[in-house]
């Protein structure tokens, strides 16, 4: 799964795309799974100078409104944000760094889900694994 996407959405009427959202977008865009905007704060920070953690709230505020960004809330409440238009996906968090990955499979099948008991039809799912990440197992 290609992780650098740019969702097509433009911006809204009388908003223009500045430095700080292009660079708040791409960071999302290109990290490896959905980040928290504390998360976001300091990969934005090494390209713009002295931006602030308010600034990336009302940006995220702005990118989930323009739906080029979505907001992935983990089993624990915690809510991080990926790029809108990824493909069928599910999560790995690390329970050590608590880093939260992309698994670019479904480890469901259709014929995984055809053993629900009568009368039940899945419209849709969301997983999350857990366990240690490659640099935290070792």
């Amino acid at each position: 799964m290609s992780r650098k996407r740019f969702p097509s959405k433009r911006p809204g009427l009388g908003q223009r795309n500045t430095r700080q959202r292009d660079v708040i977008l791409d960071v999302i865009c290109s990290a490896r799974g959905p980040l928290t905007a504390a998360g976001i704060l300091p990969r934005a920070a090494k390209r713009i100078r002295g931006i602030g953690i308010a600034t990336i709230y009302r940006t995220i505020k702005l990118l989930l409104e323009q739906e080029r960004i979505s907001a992935v809330i983990l089993p624990t409440g915690e809510t991080r944000y990926e790029a809108q238009g990824l493909e069928h996906h599910h999560h790995f968090q690390c329970t050590r760094c608590g880093q939260v990955f992309c698994m670019d499979f479904c480890p469901f099948t259709k014929s995984g889900f055809a053993r629900l008991p009568r009368g039940f039809r899945v419209e849709s799912h969301s997983v999350t694994t857990y366990g240690k990440c490659p640099e935290c197992g070792k």
